[in-house]
């Protein structure tokens, strides 16, 4: 397999790479590409749609509508030489696809793909690019080689609906279409706007020939959900094609107006150097490699929100609004993995500014001293359900203010922050409230999970982890000793000590509660609806790896000792020790299958961020181990959805890739941790110049 270390930042798969394996390694390879509103378009990397959320334009509208699946796809096929070639995948009888055999390889180039075609002595390159904070797909097709012109036909392929419905729930309609020149307007059903179509070309036949057929999404099968649906297409467009000529198809979902103010030709040129700026931007070690793959993937959350509410909050203020999508597909914005992705994301890539809109945003939603755990689609008002997304917080303004010193923002959200601990000393929603016997927070309400292991199915709450979580301590401990000091350095040095008393309090009990001593490590709850909880979890890393830790350092190395052995594997950390009766080896299966794996075992690669800060504060002359969490993202990078990080994995080799196909902390914690590695081997060896080399002298040693 081709290695990612290339100063073009290029990925790059040939025919053989992408298919080899079974089916299913073929199907998990799939595309991405997003639009900073929250939009994208998507499929498999062989072509054709596997799941409910591929298509070619899925638009980010507003409220009510939300995210929309506009044009499904685009059928595309070469005559040429008496010869009908078709590009797409094909399903064969039996459990196999059918690759189209003209298919010849895949790369992502800054985060773009490009497609190569090859059929005799035809040689076609397709790119696919979505126009910044538009709602606008450009493919472009370019003949790379022939001996004489050929013909591309393409037929778009609608199924209007909610990216989150099922793919039995198009919108009925004739969806009426009709043509002027360049245009084709495909008129679909209410109240979802026109989809607007434009091929660059004056050499063109459009053939209107109606066809419907019904696909079967091979994924959406795998995991329990309706999978046969209904496709529509009103006709064929023809184009000729001489050899070196390019042609290219828009299909948007905003106006004329938009859509011709920028060129084609000219949008894949401002989209690269758009590109090509976010690496320049980024930290010094962000600039090649894997981690310049990460930057481009880091590129894809951050958005602007479909709700205008927060746009006209901020501009009233003179500011800009901005949120982090937790995950694609299906994740719109959360607040607990905005907070953990904002350094990876934003600080680590220079987007210091939009790393500010964030914070401000997000403060502007605070309600009874919470900040949303989640603003669900195509809806304005955020859900509050949530234990610590409110303390992580106070977590990313740290860490934002190391990078920026902007002393403005923190004094603006000063008063929400003291507001938001005096909330949790009375006691808020959902039970979250300081225990006055001990001064440890609690949180638990019947029918609600609270933490960041948060799978419910129905009225099951599988891990409701109620009573004194072992990072909700740790967290709430940081967030006391944050505030103290923002206060102090703002001269309130009486409210401030007030708040390092509760937070020296809190450390000793702390200390007292949580040691689980035959264990060698922490608690995972006190003070529960059963007891006291020792399941082994990676949860008690956070006692140690925030910028204050709660633990004392005494108690780091044998905590680590046991984590380290029990739950890191190459791609992230196991969510429950194998021991447990209610371990599970894999993530797959129906949705109660899913569910009830979802956080008894299953890999978060996000957990490798707290491990390495961990390892790093106890071992800070010997990263190797902390390297070894990191062992297998860059392989993985190849795998699943190209270029970016999946949500889960198996938590048992081969530690297969699960759930969303690209996550925002997945990608955030691993480009800050790599980052990081890279600045201390540095230090340690300069001759060795990244944590890759250090491993491999380590294992060369073993």
């Amino acid at each position: 397999m081709t290695e990612i270390l290339r100063p073009t930042n290029a990925l790059v798969l040939d025919r053989e790479s992408v298919c080899a394996g079974t089916t299913d390694d073929i199907e998990r390879r799939e595309w991405l590409v997003t639009n900073g509103r929250g939009g994208y378009a998507c499929g498999r990397v062989v072509g054709g749609c596997s799941r409910r959320y591929h298509g070619t334009l899925i638009a980010a509208l507003p409220p009510p509508l939300g995210r929309t699946l506009m044009l499904a796809d685009v059928a595309e096929r070469l005559l040429h030489a008496g010869r009908r070639d078709s590009l797409e995948v094909l399903e064969a009888q039996g459990t196999r696809l059918e690759v189209a055999s003209a298919f010849h390889g895949f790369r992502l180039v800054d985060g773009l793909p490009i497609w190569t075609f090859r059929i005799a002595d035809v040689e076609l390159e397709k790119r696919l690019l979505m126009i910044h904070l538009e709602n606008t797909t450009v493919l472009q097709y370019r003949l790379l080689r022939a001996a004489e012109p050929v013909s591309l036909v393409l037929r778009p392929w609608l199924s209007p609906r909610s990216h989150d419905a099922a793919v039995s729930a198009a919108l009925a309609g004739d969806y009426a279409f009709s043509t002027h020149d360049r245009r084709v307007e495909v008129a679909l059903p209410e109240p979802l706007p026109v989809l607007r179509l434009m091929l660059d070309t004056d050499d063109k036949q459009l053939i209107v020939e109606p066809h419907e057929k019904r696909l079967m999404y091979r994924v959406e099968r795998s995991r329990g959900y309706e999978h046969v649906g209904s496709v529509y297409s009103p006709g064929e467009l023809h184009v000729q094609l001489e050899p070196g000529q390019a042609v290219t198809l828009v299909a948007s979902a905003e106006s004329w107006e938009t859509i011709q103010a920028l060129s084609a030709e000219s949008a894949f040129a401002v989209e690269e150097r758009r590109r090509r700026q976010l690496i320049d931007l980024a930290h010094p070690r962000a600039r090649a490699g894997m981690a310049a793959a990460l930057v481009q993937a880091a590129d894809q959350f951050v958005i602007l929100p479909a709700r205008t509410s927060d746009e006209v909050l901020a501009h009233a203020s003179g500011d800009e609004a901005r949120t982090i999508i937790a995950g694609y597909h299906w994740f719109t914005d959360w607040g607990r993995d905005t907070m953990i992705s904002l350094e990876g994301l934003t600080l680590l890539t220079g987007r210091h500014r939009e790393a500010g809109y964030i914070l401000r945003t997000f403060a502007r939603h605070v309600r009874d001293g919470l900040i949303p755990n989640l603003f669900p689609e195509g809806e304005s008002e955020g859900l509050y359900h949530t234990a610590d997304a409110t303390l992580w917080f106070f977590h990313a303004l740290s860490r934002y203010l190391a990078y920026t010193g902007d002393r403005a923002t923190l004094r603006q959200l000063l008063p929400v922050l003291e507001d938001i601990v005096e909330r949790h000393f009375s006691g808020t929603r959902f039970g979250i409230g300081v225990d006055s016997a001990d001064g440890l927070l609690r949180q638990g309400a019947a029918g609600y999970q609270l933490t960041w292991m948060d799978a419910k199915v129905g009225d099951w709450v599988v891990t409701p982890r109620r009573g004194k979580a072992v990072e909700i301590n740790a967290l709430f401990y940081n967030a006391l000793r944050l505030l103290a000091d923002w206060l102090r350095e703002e001269g309130r040095d009486e409210s401030a000590a007030a708040l390092d008393g509760h937070a020296e309090r809190a450390r000793a009990s702390f200390a007292r509660r949580f040691w689980y001593d035959a264990g060698g490590y922490l608690f995972d709850v006190v003070d529960g609806e059963g007891g006291d909880d020792a399941s082994l979890r990676p949860n008690q890393l956070f006692a140690i790896s925030l910028e204050h830790p709660i633990l004392a350092p005494e108690r780091w190395a044998r905590v680590l000792d046991v984590v380290r052995g029990r739950l890191l594997t190459p791609v992230g950390l196991r969510s429950l020790d194998g021991a447990h009766p209610d371990y599970r080896r894999a993530y797959d299966g129906d949705l109660r299958a899913r569910d009830a794996a979802y956080h008894q075992g299953t890999v978060w690669s996000w957990l490798v961020g707290p491990f390495v800060d961990a390892w790093l504060k106890t071992h800070p002359n010997d990263p190797s181990g902390a390297i070894e969490a990191l062992r297998d993202i860059e392989r993985h990078l190849y795998e699943a959805c190209i270029g970016t990080i999946s949500e889960v994995f198996d938590a048992e080799p081969p530690f297969l890739p699960r759930g969303c196909v690209a996550q925002a902390w997945s990608v955030a914690e691993a480009l800050r941790t790599w980052v990081k590695l890279c600045e201390r081997v540095a230090d340690l060896q300069p001759s060795s110049a990244t944590p890759r080399e250090l491993l491999a002298a380590s294992a060369a040693a073993r």
